[in-house]
């Protein structure tokens, strides 16, 4: 046996050793530490992406809703054929869809307090055939030559905003068109007469005012005010709604007066 061999033998076996009790629970410690931070990363992550897609689709519903009041209101009044109609002989008056009408008016609200308004209007389409594509509250044309009758309000049990569309008379069914609306307050600009006819708004008044003024064939603009659910309620001194206004011109009803 070589002197290297006797020397091996005589050293002694390192004693096997783990890990200390307080050693474990530091490592415990350090682990929790780190995955809690970890899980309130990603909360925070989370929290604000969805944040931001509520706050995107508020902001997507607020432009839809808003398109689609607009391009009905601009229609307001819309006749075919002007060198041989008027405006007395396209809207003749009486009861048309879900309101009365008086010869001429194509406009009409209905303000309530407590509840969200209510606008219907009316208006002609030579149909798409003809070219004019005009399309009702719904966003749907007639191929054919129609009067259209839009009602629009807010359905507060279901928070969506709703149209309805007489075709030529016939009841269309009701159509969801935007969810998350709680209310739409309107008011109207009128030219209620201050002995110049200019078709210049002097006064904005709600539906029972222009009704008790028998103001409807003065109304020059539409203001509308819809109240959306707000997506970021849950977060401190968050509203739980929020509004968005336009203001909208009645397309014949606009331009100077000579």
């Amino acid at each position: 046996m070589s002197p290297l061999d006797r020397l091996q033998r005589r050293k002694p076996a390192r004693a096997a050793r783990g890990f200390t009790f307080v050693e474990i629970m530091v490592a415990l410690a350090l682990g929790l530490f780190l995955i809690g931070g970890l899980l309130t990363l990603v909360q925070a992550m989370r929290r604000t992406s969805t944040n931001q897609s509520g706050m995107s689709q508020l902001q997507d519903n607020e432009r839809m809703a808003m398109q689609l009041i607009t391009d009905v209101v601009q229609s307001t009044g819309y006749y075919t054929s002007p060198l041989t109609n008027s405006a007395a002989t396209a809207f003749l008056g009486g009861t048309y869809g879900p309101a009365t009408f008086i010869s001429a008016q194509a406009l009409l609200g209905i303000h309530t307090a407590g509840v969200p308004d209510t606008i219907t209007n009316r208006y002609q389409t030579a149909g798409t055939t003809a070219g004019d594509n005009a399309i009702n509250c719904t966003g749907n044309s007639s191929a054919a030559p129609a009067t259209f009758v839009n009602q629009i309000t807010v359905n507060t049990a279901s928070n969506y905003l709703t149209c309805t569309v007489w075709l030529n008379g016939a009841q269309q069914p009701p159509v969801s068109l935007v969810p998350g609306i709680t209310n739409m307050t309107i008011q109207y600009g009128v030219e209620s007469g201050n002995g110049v006819a200019s078709n210049s708004v002097d006064t904005y008044l709600t539906a029972d005012l222009v009704t008790a003024g028998t103001y409807w064939p003065q109304v020059r603009s539409v203001q509308v005010t819809l109240t959306f659910l707000n997506p970021m309620s849950a977060q401190p001194g968050q509203p739980a709604t929020v509004t968005f206004s336009r203001t909208i011109a009645v397309m014949y009803k606009t331009g100077v007066a000579t």
